[in-house]
């Protein structure tokens, strides 16, 4: 299962941004796929959150076109929702514990506690999730090069 950090969904629908060609090219690649794609529910609140902010550079969008966005997401017969399962404390505690993680790197061990906990890969050009023992990690924007 491809599991979507918010990173890779906010560069596919800014078109302000640099890597917007590479990531909505492999967006739609993933899409078309047969595999499963994850969306966590922190992706989807990550996208929201910044996608609608004015005070951001790149393209924003209003409440409502940002969630067409991801209902259009959740329409594609491959898109699942994830949520966290009887599993996820405890492999939650693992991540902060083991990644040495605080602060900001406690939403990033949650994540990884998801993608561990459905058997993912999280897909993500944000290399901190290397600190997480035991989680399967890519960022398929170095590989689009």
């Amino acid at each position: 299962m491809i599991v979507l950090d918010a990173n890779l969904l906010i560069y596919a629908y800014d078109t302000a941004s640099l890597r917007h060609k590479l990531a909505i090219r492999w967006m739609e690649k993933a899409l078309s796929g047969g595999e499963p794609v994850g969306l966590p529910w922190q992706t989807v609140s990550a996208f929201l959150r910044i996608s609608t902010n004015a005070n951001l550079p790149g393209d924003r969008f209003t409440a409502e076109e940002a969630a067409q966005i991801l209902e259009e997401l959740l329409d594609q017969p491959n898109v699942r929702l994830l949520v966290p399962g009887e599993h996820h404390w405890s492999l939650f505690r693992q991540m902060i514990t083991e990644g040495q993680a605080r602060g900001p790197l406690i939403s990033d061990a949650q994540l990884a506690a998801l993608t561990i906990e459905h058997g993912g890969v999280l897909h993500t050009t944000d290399r901190d999730f290397a600190r997480f023992p035991g989680l399967r990690w890519t960022n398929p924007l170095a590989k689009e090069h």
